[in-house]
């Protein structure tokens, strides 16, 4: 079972094409200047199973991505990471966002190591507001990353998303 804050079914802004976010409640991070501080808590919340979540999904045709948002979806790692395969089973591609670093994932939990593992794309870091920037597409801040996890993992360090797609150019 997840926790969460709230599931978009048709975001356009949450990664490239139509997507369905699923936001996780409850944050560690506390970033200032936080798009979502509704999801810092650890209680309240709506508890979903992963199955109820991939019939969610499966229900907009158009759909052709899934991305995780928050809240920090790292923060309930074991059920996302479940999700996710469930996903890419079915042929999502899988992006996440985390205020966690890609480095400091890797040396993670090991539920931290298995959500990544299931990840396409992953855009990392904590928002920092003095980094801001209106201009980014899918990022908040300018530190924040878009990376390619699987050649992050294959190459051992971050790696950063080339498609032109997630990066605004389709």
């Amino acid at each position: 079972m997840l926790n969460l804050a709230g599931i978009v079914a048709d975001s356009i802004v949450d990664g490239p094409g139509i997507r369905v976010t699923i936001f996780s409640q409850g944050c560690p991070h506390h970033c200032e200047g936080c798009h979502n501080p509704e999801t810092w808590a650890f209680e309240g919340g709506t508890e979903m199973s992963e199955e109820q979540l991939v019939e969610i999904v499966r229900s907009n045709p158009l759909a052709k991505g899934v991305t995780f948002s928050g809240g920090e979806p790292f923060a309930q790692a074991e059920g996302f990471a479940a999700l996710a395969k469930q996903l890419k089973s079915l042929g999502y591609e899988v992006a996440s966002y985390s205020g966690y670093t890609f480095e400091e994932l890797q040396n993670g939990t090991d539920a931290q190591k298995e959500l990544l593992e299931q990840l396409d794309v992953l855009i990392d870091g904590r928002f920092e507001l003095q980094s801001r920037s209106l201009e980014l597409v899918f990022r908040g801040s300018r530190n924040q990353r878009i990376l390619d996890v699987p050649a992050s993992l294959r190459a051992g360090v971050a790696v950063e998303q080339s498609a032109p797609r997630w990066h605004g150019k389709y």
